[in-house]
Formats: structure tokens, C-alpha cells, sequence
């Protein structure tokens, strides 16, 4: 196997972090999230990860993968060549894998020693979006005659790849219909009844964090915090129970739709906080995650907007201790938070 000349370092990180801040937000359009305004909180994560580089050898996380260095190596040489892999790439000693199969006409060894890497992980979202990525960026080079690509173009063809993956990716049904749920009774007694029984499950499934998921991930990607990821899986784990739970309640008729989006929303959340904990090893999957994150997150207060609306306008109030009183209150107070008073 020939070494494949000239430098084959594709785009800086600023110039890719900037595409993936802006293409995950077309990847999250396409597979049914709704447009959202941008947090300032979400964006610098959406950059940190675009442009963590884990060992410090040069290469951000996702771009390990381009060249078959798993994405949580330690060592900043992964292939001996006696300098960091980021020096390496920009000096052009290492092929990307989806061309090493390219013949070319030299006789120079590669600098693999003749061997190829180790592919990225099989299924990653990672490893999809880099080997796309790079095949439209060879294509578009050679019809641009070989001479060197503009970053515009490189963000370009960034975007058309998570375009592509898309495509290919379709975002999880929701975790129950109308048809899964038991509609049983209506008014105050069985509104009261629903809010003991909800309120059990809430207090059962209580995570063991101290913040937020979001700050957890910040932690992580940020501060190298190693528990981080530990306290987002017990989140993750928590927002799926309590959906689980909550799913084989009977619900009181004036509360069904509702119901049914809360559940809906907490499964979602599971879903979207469990891919921030692959951060370390998927990083395109977290990318995407934090992408969804802020709509899956209006979601769920809208949800709790909705319920907190039903039983002020029944006005249900329960002194505290009593059982279903802390989800009433808490609800409750979400709505008056909010002013809402309009329901689906």
C-alpha cells in the first residue's frame, strides 16, 4: 500500500465546529425537531464538542475517526511515527481510511507499516458522518481539479454529509399513543387519585444528581469531570422509569392528551441525555443529542404547563404531605410560572 502524497489534513476545527453547530441543527429539522432559538449555554457546547480533542494530539474527537484512531485513545502518537497524530496528518504521513484503499503509483511504504487501522467504532453516528464526509470531499476536490478546497466549501460539504446521514437516520417514534393509555374517570377525586399515584412515582425515581443534565455534560466536555457521565445515565435512567411508570397509570379523561405528552416528552429526554453520555466515544451522537435537547426540553414543560393548568382550573390544592402534593404543587406552580391557560 502505497503512502498517499500531499497533506491530507482536511479543515481546522474552527472551521468544522462551526459546520456542525450549523449542520445539526439541519440534521435535527429533518428527523421532525422544530426550529428553537439558540441558547447561548447549548452553542458553546455544541463548539466544545465540535473541538474536544480528548489527548491533546492535535485532532478534535470526531476527526480521530477520519484517520482510524479510536476516538478515546490516550496516546497522542497512535501510529509511532515519533510526533503527535495532529502533526502528522498536517504533514500528510497518515491516510485517511475511507482512501487507503486507493492504489497510487509510489513505492513508499505507508505509514501505517503496511497495515491499516482499526476502522471507528461499527454503527457510531461518528464513524458515518467521517467517511461520508470524506468521500464528498474528494469528489468535490477532484471536480475542482485537485486544487485545495475554501473553508466555505469545506462547510459546505460538512453540512451535505449530516444532510446525507439524515437521510439515513430516522428520529425515534414516540414511546406510546392515545391507544396505550387507560383512561379512567374524570373530576376532582380522580384528578387527586392520579396525582398520589404520579407523585409515588416522581419521588421513586428520584436521580441522584445535583444538577442539571446540561451542566453535567458542560462538566464533562468542559472540566473532564470523570462522574459526570455517571450522573447523566442516572438522569437518563430516571426520566425513562418515571415514563415507564407513569404509562401504566390509569389517567383521569381530562387529562389523557396531556398525560400522554408528558410521558412522550420524559422518554424523549431519556433518549436524547443517554447520547450525551457517549460524548467520549460518539461524539457526532452527542452533537445531535444537544441538538434535539432544548425542543425535547420545552416539551416536557409544556407538558407540565398543561397538567399544572387542569388542576388549577379545578382548583385542586393539597396541603404538603398530603399524598400528591408534591406533584400538584409542582406542576401547578409551572403553570403560574408560565400564565398559560390554553390546552390542546
Amino acid at each position: 500500500m502505497g503512502k498517499i502524497s500531499g497533506k491530507w489534513r482536511i479543515a481546522g476545527a474552527t472551521v468544522l465546529s462551526a459546520a456542525f453547530v450549523v449542520g445539526a441543527y439541519v440534521f435535527a429539522q429533518s428527523v421532525g425537531a422544530p426550529p428553537v432559538a439558540q441558547a447561548s449555554t447549548e452553542t458553546a457546547l455544541l463548539q466544545a464538542l465540535a473541538t474536544k480533542d480528548s489527548n491533546g494530539d492535535g485532532l478534535p474527537d470526531w476527526e480521530k475517526a477520519l484517520y482510524g484512531i479510536p476516538v478515546n485513545a490516550t496516546t497522542t502518537d497512535y501510529f509511532h511515527l515519533g510526533m503527535t497524530d495532529g502533526e502528522a496528518v498536517a504533514r500528510g504521513l497518515i491516510v485517511p481510511i475511507a482512501i487507503a484503499n486507493i492504489p497510487v503509483a509510489t513505492s513508499s511504504p505507508s505509514a501505517s507499516g503496511g497495515s491499516l487501522p482499526p476502522p471507528p467504532a461499527a454503527g457510531s453516528i461518528t464513524a458515518a458522518f467521517t467517511k461520508n464526509f470524506l468521500m464528498l470531499y474528494l469528489s468535490a476536490k477532484q471536480a475542482n481539479g485537485g486544487a485545495p478546497l475554501s473553508q466555505a466549501d469545506t462547510m459546505t460539504i460538512a453540512q451535505e454529509a449530516l444532510d446525507q446521514l439524515a437521510q439515513v437516520v430516522t428520529a425515534a417514534p414516540d414511546f406510546k399513543s392515545a391507544q396505550d393509555l387507560t383512561v379512567s374517570g374524570s373530576g376532582p377525586d380522580a384528578l387527586k387519585a392520579f396525582a398520589a399515584a404520579a407523585g409515588a412515582i416522581f419521588l421513586k425515581n428520584t436521580s441522584n444528581a445535583t444538577t442539571s443534565e446540561i451542566n453535567y455534560l458542560k462538566y464533562a466536555v468542559e472540566g473532564n469531570d470523570a462522574t459526570a457521565f455517571t450522573h447523566i445515565a442516572s438522569i437518563s435512567k430516571a426520566y425513562r422509569d418515571i415514563a415507564v411508570g407513569l404509562a401504566v397509570l390509569p389517567v383521569p379523561g381530562e387529562l389523557a392528551t396531556t398525560d400522554l405528552m408528558l410521558i412522550n416528552a420524559l422518554a424523549r429526554l431519556s433518549q436524547i441525555t443517554s447520547d450525551f453520555t457517549r460524548a467520549d466515544t460518539d461524539p457526532l451522537a452527542a452533537i445531535l443529542a444537544l441538538k434535539q435537547y432544548p425542543q425535547a426540553a420545552l416539551a416536557l414543560n409544556t407538558a407540565f404547563t398543561y397538567i399544572g393548568t387542569t388542576y388549577k382550573d379545578a382548583r385542586i390544592t393539597l396541603s404538603a404531605g398530603t399524598p400528591g402534593a408534591s406533584f400538584v404543587n409542582l406542576i401547578t406552580g409551572v403553570a403560574v410560572s408560565r400564565g398559560a391557560t390554553s390546552q390542546p
